[in-house]
């Protein structure tokens, strides 16, 4: 439905995660029962989480932790892994620097050149402790650094930029063929970020393997307020899952959505789950753990830009392991730990058995679903925050 905000100029209602609820199911399952894997390609993961491709988020060795507890790890390929030798020195000196410096330091630290060798030296090491390897890079630099990852053995390959489309005009400069690159290659390409319906059916069309939804929510990611772009990630998902099941009719072939960006707790997973994603992204939930390069912090791929930063360094602070933050036990109770718990939790809620089962979930709009009689709650935070 269209609303008019102006002369001749309609708008169409979406929504976030804040605004929906889901509805307990008529059967409840088990949830050590639930199916919660993902396949991507020939690639299948015990669980649908991806580590977002962020320096202070995903290294080697994170990335090697990440595949051993059954999700994937995406290495950003554009950045600090791929320039330098020793990534966690640069890393942390981003993140001890004030917040006045973060910026201006990223910019200089971005500076210096990709290293081939180093991309394919960092695929060998992820490799190397027999775990799925996952890589992504701006289209601009696909062409260059897919062969080189391919050939060192890396297992998905992600192209990713802010606003992903197969259609690109320019006079300037040749313009990146997706479909070209996806077909030269004998791994799954993962392609984002897209979060319309159109597009999404078109990169589909174009042979991605997956397709990352969501323009601008992430934590660090500042594009809706730079660029005044995006849309709330529940609609988003919710169009691009209703044009992959299209093309699944269509073609035989089920191209997962991943919902990227956007979810702060284990019940903003389970929504976006619900609305028609097959796996998440998540950036900031996996920067607060012991284990992440970041020690506490994170930004965006592209808060270093030279000319237009779309991102910022934030502080989300270390709270717990990468054990904990997926499986528990939870010592937290805002709903940031036992994400997989969560999940499973939730399907034995709503009785679904498998993540298809949990996208055909009944949904509700409910924006009081946080506050509705949490009158104590919300006086005790500000009383905490007064002290």
């Amino acid at each position: 439905m269209a609303f008019f905000i102006g002369r001749d100029r309609e708008a169409r209602r979406v929504y976030g995660f804040d605004e929906i609820a889901l509805v307990p199911g008529d059967v409840t399952v088990n949830p050590d029962e639930v199916d919660i894997s993902l396949a991507i390609g020939e690639v299948k993961l015990p669980i649908p989480f991806l580590a977002s491709a962020m320096d202070g988020v995903v290294d080697a060795p994170f990335a090697i932790a990440m595949g051993k507890a059954g999700g994937l790890g995406v290495l950003n390929l554009d950045g600090i892994n791929s320039r330098y030798e020793k990534p966690r020195e640069v890393v942390t000196a981003i993140a001890s620097a004030s917040p006045e410096e973060a910026t201006k330091l990223l910019q200089e630290a971005y500076r210096k050149p990709v290293s081939e060798d180093l991309i394919a030296e960092r695929v060998k090491e992820i490799k190397k402790a027999k775990v799925p390897c996952a890589v992504s890079c701006i289209p601009q630099n696909a062409e260059r650094f897919g062969p080189i990852a391919e050939d060192a053995g890396c297992d998905i390959f992600v192209v990713q930029s802010t606003v992903a489309t197969v259609r690109h005009k320019a006079s300037r400069y040749k313009p990146f063929d997706i479909a070209r690159f996806i077909k030269e290659r004998d791994i799954p390409v993962v392609v984002g970020n897209v979060v319309t319906y159109s597009v999404a059916v078109e990169l589909m069309e174009a042979g991605a393997s997956a397709l990352l939804v969501g323009v601008g929510p992430g934590a660090a990611c500042t594009t809706r307020g730079v660029l005044g772009l995006g849309v709330p990630q529940v609609t988003a998902t919710v169009d691009c899952a209703a044009a992959r099941d299209f093309h699944y009719k269509r073609t035989g072939r089920y191209v997962p959505m991943i919902t990227d960006g956007g979810m702060s707790t284990g019940g903003d997973i389970c929504k976006a789950v619900a609305c028609g994603s097959d796996g998440v992204m998540v950036g900031s939930a996996f920067a607060r753990t012991k284990e992440a390069p970041g020690q506490g912090y994170h930004w965006g791929m592209a808060t270093p830009h030279a000319n237009l930063p779309r991102g910022t360094r934030i502080q989300v602070g270390v709270t717990g392991t990468l054990e904990e933050i997926l499986f528990g036990p939870s010592r937290l109770d805002d709903g940031s730990q036992n994400l997989v718990g969560a999940l499973r939790t939730c399907m034995g809620s709503v009785g679904a058995t498998t993540i298809r089962e949990m996208q055909t979930t009944e949904i509700v709009i409910a924006p009081s679903i946080k506050t509705e009689g949490k009158l104590f709650q919300k006086a005790q935070r500000i009383g905490m925050g007064k002290g």
